[in-house]
């Protein structure tokens, strides 16, 4: 028997219960991963929600976490008992002691990397990857904008855009979280709270505003973000946390420079083994170089699993918070 969270129900995080589980007899192409450390992200307050496709209920949660594996199934060749691994995009159910993962969602992790510092990093750091060097490959010398640039991506997308010689603006709430990401290698920070953005942008651009815009937040930042590219400049949405950007009217962008927007996920980038392998690599890589390093705002039982989505969502949290079964 393993303990686990799940919920039978959509809502709130009342709806999250720590229980005793079975897991289900291992597939011909899984991995048992007995986890050492969990990845919490905004996705699973979506899941939890319902404002993600509502998965069959009851159901587990998460999709990211670090251990050892622990069995494997029949038609697994890749992976030994014993191995230490990492995962981001497996299927729900990863706040638990247990997790049954498919083979070609694993990577092998490096000994120079803790099973901590992989479950804060593994999703956001793969998240940053396709975001920077997929989505809008950056280029060094260019001026770009990151909102929530203290969060937990926000602040691997601060270290990764520097060691790649790009100045990245980042937008924060407080004065703290300006340290915070200004620390982590933002080129500016703006604080939200008492600045204009797309003011300030202009200003550090000398008009000239930026080629891409990452925007994690939605509804709230949505009209900000428009006004901070350039003409024909990209806006990637890639998160919700405001809410979900509704009515759009594409007319818009033509008023706004003739804007390209795309709405990418992960999922979608590290979508076989290879990729996600490739991706993983580049991201341990600047790990092990110390060009990126983990940033552990918090860590929480897993039976605390509700408090510390309360506390993500109340954007009380900085860098990544991770849960220990």
């Amino acid at each position: 028997m393993s303990m686990r969270i799940q919920f039978s129900h959509h809502g709130g995080i009342e709806v999250l219960q720590y229980l005793s589980y079975q897991p289900a007899p291992l597939g011909a192409q899984e991995v048992l991963v007995k986890n050492h450390a969990i990845g919490l992200n905004f996705i699973d307050i979506y899941y939890r929600s319902g404002l993600y496709p509502p998965p069959a209920l009851p159901s587990g949660l998460g999709s990211e976490g670090a251990g050892v594996v622990a069995a494997i199934g029949s038609e697994v060749k890749d992976f030994q008992v014993g191995e230490r691994v990492a995962y981001a995009t497996a299927p729900l159910g990863a706040y638990s002691q247990l997790h049954a993962v498919p083979a070609d969602k694993l990577v092998k992790l490096p000994d120079a990397i803790s099973f901590e510092q992989a479950a804060a990093v593994m999703l956001k750091g793969l998240t940053v990857q396709y975001l920077l060097r997929q989505t809008y490959p950056v280029k060094a010398g260019e001026t770009i904008l990151w909102h929530a640039a203290a969060g937990g991506v926000g602040l691997l997308a601060c270290q990764w855009a520097k060691a790649l010689g790009v100045k990245l603006i980042g937008t924060v709430s407080s004065a703290q979280k300006a340290q915070s990401a200004k620390a982590a290698g933002a080129w500016q920070v703006i604080d939200y709270s008492r600045e204009d953005v797309a003011a300030r942008v202009l200003e550090l651009t000398q008009e000239a505003k930026c080629p891409v815009v990452y925007d994690s937040v939605g509804k709230d930042t949505w009209e900000t973000s428009l006004d901070c590219l350039a003409p024909r400049g990209l806006l990637v949405s890639f998160g919700n946390a405001s809410g979900s950007v509704e009515g759009v009217n594409l007319g818009t962008l033509t008023q706004k420079g003739s804007i390209y927007i795309t709405r990418p996920t992960l999922f979608h980038y590290a979508n076989n083994a290879k990729n996600l392998r490739q991706m993983a690599a580049e991201l341990f890589e600047l790990m092990k170089s110390g060009q990126i390093k983990a940033h552990i705002g918090a860590r929480y039982p897993l039976a605390d699993a509700p408090q510390a989505q309360a506390q993500l969502a109340a954007r009380k949290t900085q860098g990544s918070s991770i849960l220990l079964p």
